[in-house]
């Protein structure tokens, strides 16, 4: 495409004839055409490494992308499942009563309940659950140890899980609190599938991660007033601007807010 548009629009025959404008030129060619910034960069970045090739064999003289500026990339707003839909799914999918079920249940709501990553969840150990003081520890980023608060109702579901777990794996010594068919730790990918499967009933969002469960509740906490320096912390964010992301609000949110706020907001 880059090099389809240099011979026929700029009548370039030799790579060392490319220079900073020619490139300028194919990016604005690019917007024009309507690709997206995230787009456009991604393909610079394949030029980029391309160009180092050619500089490191002896085949370009200069490097054309010195004076080249990257389109900006608007920040994405994270995707996240509405409160109603995740009420639905806590509350009206049926879990069987088997280990597997109550596991895939557990999980979910941990998920939901503190946003930790599947990674997290995955190397969550029964030691690192404190069920009097409604806390957990899990490792994040950079081995670093975060302590996350739990809502009551959990404890008993967390006594419940684990008395199901002694029993199906009696004679296990694994420290994970979330086991697979043969007893062993229970893998991110396993996580990853099982919200996947579980959110498919409640939601059409197009992504289904656990990393929605956990904009979901970075975004909650932020609708319903929380601070974002506690959102940071719960989060494991090392700063405040990975965080000011879940400062937005839905639609439906700030309508709610406007119709109850503003004088003539009820008005039909």
């Amino acid at each position: 495409m880059f090099i389809t548009h240099v011979v026929e629009h700029q009548c370039l025959s030799s790579v060392n004839e490319l220079r900073h404008l020619h490139i300028r030129a194919w990016i604005v060619s690019q917007m024009e055409a309507g690709h997206s910034p995230r787009s456009i960069n991604r393909r610079l970045s394949c030029l980029k490494t391309y160009f180092k090739f050619l500089r490191k064999r002896g085949l370009l003289d200069k490097d054309p992308m010195k004076k080249v500026v990257a389109p900006r990339t608007g920040k994405r707003l994270p995707v996240f499942v509405q409160e109603k839909q995740l009420s639905a799914l806590f509350n009206q999918i049926d879990f069987p009563e088997t280990f597997t079920g109550q596991q895939q249940r557990l999980i979910l709501e941990l998920l939901y309940a503190t946003g930790m990553r599947r990674s997290e969840a995955s190397n969550l150990k029964i030691k690192d659950l404190d069920l009097q003081r409604m806390v957990l520890k899990v490792k994040g980023k950079g081995n670093k140890d975060r302590i996350l608060p739990f809502a009551a109702y959990l404890t008993d579901l967390i006594n419940r899980f684990i008395e199901l777990r002694e029993k199906s794996f009696p004679t296990s010594q694994e420290p994970w609190l979330f086991l697979n068919r043969k007893g062993t730790q229970l893998s991110p990918e396993s996580i990853y599938q099982i919200v996947r499967k579980n959110l498919s009933l409640v939601t059409t969002v197009e992504q289904r991660s656990p990393h929605v469960l956990r904009h979901s509740f970075a975004t909650h906490l932020s609708n319903h007033g929380a601070e974002l320096n506690v959102i940071k912390e719960l989060l494991g964010h090392s700063n405040l601007a990975a965080t000011q992301v879940y400062m937005h609000n839905s639609i439906e949110r700030l309508m709610e807010i406007y119709e109850k706020s503003h004088p003539k907001g009820d008005e039909k």
